[in-house]
């Protein structure tokens, strides 16, 4: 399989924002509390699959109903070695735009459920004072939840149905995303 650092290289090819790119990477952390969680001897394949999840994303600009199988055609085209199981996630996590990718397992579920909750931690990071993770409570992201308007594009449908498709009550994913970002808050810059 291709190295994290490899990736890396990649992402930078394709993503020139940021932002982008710090999504990607709180992704990937989740991905990876999440695997420690159902297949500890995948976290590796796990991770790999958040972190490259939106490789796409500038490339497709505003055709969405590209994305996800952009990603994978990048993925082959550059000849990236990924187990049939990330191409099968990134297209699962756009099951919203291709309803023949419905998430069949796990690992699936968890990069359609993770990718919108990273945009509402960060979001009730940077309306803290100081702006860092580390001060941020699970009630905090669980109050602004409720708050349709704050982060209004978070999909919070998608995020609730950690606990029908994952078995984890949305307190206890919260908090497990919400560690899993704060464990790597030098690289989001939070």
């Amino acid at each position: 399989m291709i190295s994290r650092e490899e990736v890396l290289v990649l992402i930078r090819k394709y993503i020139k924002t940021e932002n982008t790119i710090k999504h990607m990477l709180a992704t990937e952390a989740i991905m990876r509390a999440l695997a420690r969680k159902f297949e500890p001897e995948k976290e590796d394949i796990w991770g790999m699959a958040g972190l490259i999840h939106d490789l796409d994303y500038e490339v497709i600009k505003d055709k969405e109903k590209e994305h996800g199988k952009k990603t994978v055609e990048i993925l082959k085209q550059e000849k990236v070695d990924l187990p049939e199981e990330v191409y099968a996630t990134i297209l699962a996590h756009c099951c919203n735009l291709y309803p023949e990718y419905q998430p069949k397992n796990k690992m699936e579920w968890s990069l359609f459920i993770s990718d919108s909750l990273t945009g509402l931690i960060t979001a009730t990071t940077l309306v803290r004072p100081d702006r860092k993770l580390a001060s941020v409570e699970v009630k905090s992201v669980m109050k602004k939840f409720k708050q349709a308007a704050f982060a209004a594009g978070t999909r919070r449908e998608e995020i609730a149905l950690c606990e029908e498709k994952l078995g984890i009550p949305l307190a206890e994913f919260v908090e497990l995303s919400l560690k899993a970002m704060q464990a790597i808050s030098n690289d989001l810059g939070l």
